[in-house]
């Protein structure tokens, strides 16, 4: 596209909403990380875990998330969780982003050492003393550019294992004898009440949450009650939801969680992947779901290489339903989802986004504003809009320069 250049979408102030922590790391840090604490990792190279682990392409999600075994063994105390949440933010910001909302399961995380307040505290510690240093900067601090902030949301998994974390297995250890769903349900209830709890008495900058992991066969609504006390406790909701699953997964988070936002939503149009036998007219079903979300404003968090890499049905980005979703006026927001795992940054999303599915300037402006706008962001509605404000001038005066 004319007059759209890397060096413009680098420099437009970005969001990245969608963004794990543990698939985010500098994967020199994750080295540095392992031989200090004694994780074995399949290389000591970066050049050989990219080719072995971080790869360009997956065979399945399957595959995609063997990496983050790796990952989460070496963040496993508060050091390790401050450094890789600092680091990211920096990342972010050497390539525009000005506000980002990464997210994680804290209880991936606890063991003997490290309770629940201290995983949050850690992750919170590295994003807020990064920030203090962008926002110091004078360019900033005059008003000529917008600020730097990040609030965090936390995830609870529609399953897990007792090799996932020590939480979990002594989860499952002490409630033995209920259904696994049962404790699923426990658990993700539990983090809701944690997040909140700690967000109040600590202040600290937990924004959202959200529920991850494998949906065939694990519903959104066994998770209603966390969902309903996040709701009722002010704490914003977004879902992953039809990104390995169909269009009733993307009802279920909206209908069923309340959700905000939708994660991925790769499946929302795909009326092959609907297995729910009730639902006799499977493409008036998706029509209506699609209308809705577009009416109410439900952005969804998309994230084009990761789908790529997961789906092994989508052969080219040109083919990705994002397109479609932009042809019914539905908001998007281009994100990262695993810079790491991924291979990824919010410039490169974006610059796929302009060149594959062929985004025009309107389209690619309002799914940058839509980033902020629809963000969870720990400021009152008047400081929001105040920022969004800034923001939507300074892209103009940018665009402006670059002669868009």
């Amino acid at each position: 596209m004319a007059g759209i250049t890397r060096d413009f979408i680098k420099a437009i102030p970005k969001t990245d909403l969608h963004v794990h922590i543990d698939g985010s790391l500098r994967i020199k840090t994750l080295i540095e990380l392992a031989k200090e604490r004694n994780v074995a990792l399949p290389s000591c190279t970066e050049e050989e875990m990219r080719e072995t682990v971080f790869k360009e392409r997956y065979e399945n999600l399957g595959e995609y998330l063997k990496g983050f075994a790796y990952t989460c063994a070496v963040l496993q105390d508060s050091e390790a969780l401050e450094r890789t949440a600092y680091e990211l933010a920096v990342d972010c910001f050497s390539e525009g982003v000005r506000y980002i909302e990464p997210r994680f399961a804290p209880q991936l995380h606890i063991n003997e050492e490290m309770e629940m307040p201290a995983v949050l505290r850690a992750v919170d510690k590295g994003f807020r003393r990064a920030t203090k240093e962008f926002n110091s900067r004078p360019e900033i601090k005059s008003g000529a550019e917008p600020g730097y902030a990040f609030g965090v949301i936390v995830c609870a998994l529609r399953m897990f294992r007792r090799g996932y974390s020590k939480y979990y297995r002594n989860l499952l250890d002490v409630q033995a004898y209920s259904p696994e769903k049962t404790v699923f349900r426990a658990a993700s209830l539990e983090m809701a009440r944690a997040a909140v709890k700690i967000r109040d008495e600590e202040g600290l900058a937990i924004v959202g949450f959200d529920l991850a992991g494998q949906e065939d066969g694990y519903p959104a609504h066994d998770h209603i009650d966390a969902y309903e006390f996040a709701h009722k406790s002010f704490l914003r909701k977004t879902v992953h939801a039809g990104e390995a699953y169909g269009a009733e997964s993307i009802f279920e988070a909206i209908t069923d969680l309340h959700t905000d936002r939708i994660g991925h939503g790769y499946y929302l149009f795909d009326a092959e992947k609907i297995k729910t036998s009730t639902i006799e007219d499977r493409e008036k079903y998706i029509e209506a779901l699609a209308e809705y979300i577009a009416d109410k404003r439900i952005t969804i968090e998309i994230c084009l290489t990761s789908n790529l890499q997961t789906n092994p049905d989508l052969k080219a980005l040109k083919n990705h339903p994002c397109r479609k979703m932009l042809d019914s006026k539905i908001s998007v927001t281009f994100c990262t989802d695993n810079r790491l795992v991924s291979r990824t940054t919010s410039t490169d999303e974006i610059i796929r986004a302009v060149t594959e599915l062929k985004l025009s300037v309107k389209e690619l402006r309002e799914s940058v504003f839509n980033g902020f706008k629809r963000s969870f962001m720990p400021f009152s509605y008047l400081q929001k809009r105040d920022y969004v404000r800034q923001v939507i001038n300074y892209y103009s005066q940018l665009e402006k320069k670059w002669g868009i």
